[in-house]
């Protein structure tokens, strides 16, 4: 389908290919840190970068976007709390989900709670600490509004969300590679900043790099409501019938052309898109590439899906197993899993198509 924009120099024909093509050069190098990049997985956010030849930055990692684990600038990390802490009121009622029922009925303020949250984990983490051993002191300390009986756990203890969303506004960062996960006062922490940046602002990071987008995109990619989202709709945006895009990107659109291939593992910021119809117009591949468990990485050619896949480790062999929805050059698949390899210090490779 041809997307006819309004607004845009040129007349450019704004057709799925384009938009695609301008995500994938959008995100070239280490501008993916200005939103974060997600630590999930064997290879997360370190593979992440390393596939888009960004140099190596001193990295903070915490809880931020859906709760997640990202990955930042340690330089930006003031700025970036501010950023990612919810909206507003509403915001946070809807970012910690179950948790806000039983505030409510208290009534207590979902924003009241996060703040109360954050000023004890403060208070607990003086040096690195085993996630379930803060979620033990913590539970020891607040009313029980804020927690609840995990039957997995066969404990109680905090809601999940209002814990990882509090951590960061605590200046409490994670210890990359740890599971369970490590937490640890950020040095020289004076909290959030109290401005946030073009550049950290969350929405316009969501158009500057998955856009054209619309509102609900956004929203759904941040857990917030749609119309906290439109409130704060950047005024520079520029609509098209796909969605907006920021005005000083718009120029940018239709000129994006590579021929590069990434292997992206599952969670990379690529495949965060909430509109997934585009990205993956065939029904059956969509759920081939985001299954309820079990996400496989995707093989993106100049911003075109052209397989998806799995690795295999056995021994001092990596296997990486690989499923095309399109013609493949092979030898450029085999070039990205021999780097795969090298980046995990895996001495054999191989790759192997399946019908």
């Amino acid at each position: 389908m041809t997307l006819a924009p309004r607004g845009l120099n040129g007349g450019v024909t704004l057709d799925r290919k384009r938009v695609l093509a301008y995500r994938f050069a959008a995100q070239t190098g280490s501008a993916v840190l200005d939103v974060g990049v997600q630590d999930t997985g064997p290879d997360g956010a370190p593979w992440a970068l390393a596939v888009r030849n960004a140099a190596p930055d001193d990295l903070v990692y915490a809880w931020t976007i859906r709760g997640a684990p990202h990955a930042y600038r340690r330089k930006d990390i003031a700025e970036v709390a501010a950023a990612t802490r919810p909206f507003s009121e509403a915001d946070a009622g809807k970012r910690i989900f179950d948790a806000n029922t039983p505030l409510r009925k208290a009534g207590i303020p979902a924003l009241q709670a996060l703040e109360r949250i954050a000023d004890e984990m403060r208070h607990i983490v003086q040096s690195p600490m085993v996630k379930g051993e803060v979620s033990q002191a913590l539970t020891a300390t607040l009313p029980e509004e804020y927690v609840r009986f995990c039957r997995s756990c066969n404990a109680t203890h905090p809601f999940e969300q209002t814990f990882r969303i509090a951590a960061l506004q605590a200046g409490l960062e994670l210890e990359p590679g740890t599971s369970p996960p490590v937490l640890r006062p950020i040095d020289g922490w004076t909290g959030p900043a109290e401005t946030v940046s073009d550049r950290f602002d969350l929405i316009r990071g969501y158009l500057r790099l998955l856009g054209p987008a619309k509102p609900a995109h956004v929203a759904s990619y941040l857990d917030s409501p749609v119309g906290e989202v439109k409130a704060r709709w950047p005024a520079d945006a520029i609509d098209t019938e796909h969605g907006s895009i920021l005005e000083a990107d718009s120029s940018a659109l239709g000129k994006a052309k590579s021929t590069a291939l990434r292997l992206l593992g599952p969670f990379d910021l690529y495949l965060q898109a909430r509109d997934r119809e585009l990205l993956v117009p065939d029904q059956a591949r969509r759920k081939q590439l985001w299954p309820v468990l079990g996400r496989p990485g995707a093989v993106v050619r100049g911003g075109e899906i052209v397989a998806i896949w799995r690795p295999k480790t056995a021994g001092k062999k990596l296997t990486i197993l690989v499923e095309p929805w399109a013609p493949l050059d092979t030898d450029a698949i085999e070039v990205q899993a021999q780097r795969l390899a090298d980046f995990r210090g895996i001495p054999t490779v191989s790759v192997q198509l399946s019908n």
